[in-house]
């Protein structure tokens, strides 16, 4: 019984501060770019330069397009962008 209590004595430690270094999208995050595309500007918040991942819109003309089609075109900004 006291081989567990110290494992998590240590594990539960070193996740907290293991889990303090891992960066938030917030903190990753670039400045705002526009997107020309054949439907409106769509707006992509883009983040990290070698990750398209989590880039998405943050302004489209949703008359136009739905949000998965405006994040695509973000999606598809981060890509050109990563291989410039």
């Amino acid at each position: 019984m006291k081989k567990p209590l110290r494992f998590f004595a240590v594990a539960v430690p070193l996740m907290v501060t293991l889990s303090a270094c891992i960066p938030t999208p917030e903190e990753l995050e670039t400045t705002p770019v526009k997107v020309q595309t054949p439907k409106g500007v769509v707006t992509c918040q883009l983040y990290t330069q070698n990750r398209v991942y989590w880039d998405r819109a943050i302004d489209f003309p949703a008359t136009k397009m739905s949000v998965a089609e405006a994040d695509n075109y973000c999606k598809q900004e981060g890509l050109r962008r990563l291989n410039k």
